[in-house]
């Protein structure tokens, strides 16, 4: 199997993927054709059906697997895939552990890490709070199938658990320098920031918006949760509740960014660099991974800049 990673302008395709997506659409010229999404463990590329009529197109639907035909060519930049037969699969034809990106790295050891660093929180409340979330198995078990992303970074199974370990780290090693940062509501921070991700975006392989994903968004469905869970430890000090859902409301940094509020508490400050960090160095790897050549790369929306591999 050719992997979408793998892939590059003028290959000819003959294999099987996961069809993500589906949609009909017509041209300017009123020709009707299927925008899909083709899916392994390696990513997403767009792909066209332009003679979606035509009898080497069987009837398929999302989330089938599907052996495709085609051709790879490049649009606006990116690449594209040009299908001209389309099959849907049966069972036994293929290896559902081949269509899921996945972290690369262990899942089970991310975890016992994250729960070494729960298990060093000191103040009462705060690890209370933490054990309510990640003592709890359905939770858990979400937890680490969950992406952090639809797309830009961390956007594969694991990706959740990955990302928020990477804040967790780099808030521990900012409270181990700068004596003013209160470590335990730093790490409680850093672990709670993207929880709400579990409910704004569904399990793979749909990896898409839920309808409180849609309304709401992770920052807010995370306070909600929070809050929620907080009714339920007595004595949970208000300042130190209001401190945690403002570091959580604020780790986008601006409001262009989708931040509620901007930072105001020194710990709501290093969250959100922490943060920033890891998403920006995620997706710069991310764009290094998915490219075949050296040197310049071209424009990055992301970075707002011309990069290149190095």
């Amino acid at each position: 199997m050719k992997y979408i990673s793998e892939l590059k302008e003028g290959d000819h395709i003959s294999d099987i993927y996961l069809c993500k997506s589906r949609n009909s659409a017509v041209t300017r010229n009123g020709k009707p054709y299927d925008n899909v999404v083709l899916l392994d463990k390696t990513g997403t590329i767009d792909a066209k059906v332009w003679e979606p009529n035509s009898a080497g197109i069987e009837d398929y639907d999302p989330l089938d697997y599907i052996e495709v035909n085609g051709d790879v060519t490049t649009f606006n930049g990116a690449l594209q895939v040009s299908l001209k037969r389309i099959r849907k699969c049966r069972e036994g034809e293929f290896d559902p552990a081949d269509y899921m990106p996945v972290s690369p790295y262990n899942i089970d050891d991310m975890w016992n890490e994250l729960m070494g660093l729960i298990e060093s929180v000191e103040e009462p409340h705060l690890k209370a709070l933490l054990e309510h979330f990640f003592l709890d198995e359905t939770f858990a078990k979400t937890f680490k199938q969950s992406s952090a992303a639809k797309s830009i970074h961390h956007s594969f199974s694991g990706g959740l658990l990955q990302h928020t370990l990477a804040v967790a780290r780099i808030c521990d090693f900012l409270a181990s320098k700068y004596y003013k940062l209160n470590r335990d509501l730093l790490i409680t921070a850093a672990i709670c920031h993207d929880m709400g991700k579990i409910r704004e975006l569904s399990l793979y392989p749909q990896n898409d918006y839920t309808d409180a994903g849609q309304f709401l968004g992770h920052i807010v469905i995370g306070v909600e949760m929070i809050g929620e869970a907080i009714r339920g430890i007595e004595g949970f000090p208000g300042t130190l509740e209001q401190e945690l859902k403002h570091c959580i409301l604020a780790h986008h940094g601006e409001y262009e960014f989708g931040s509620p509020k901007k930072p105001a508490i020194i710990e709501a400050v290093a969250l959100n660099y922490a943060d920033n960090t890891d998403a920006k160095l995620e997706a710069f790897t991310e764009l290094l991974e998915g490219s075949n050549d050296s040197g310049w790369m071209g424009f990055s929306r992301i970075f707002d800049s011309n990069i290149r591999t190095t």
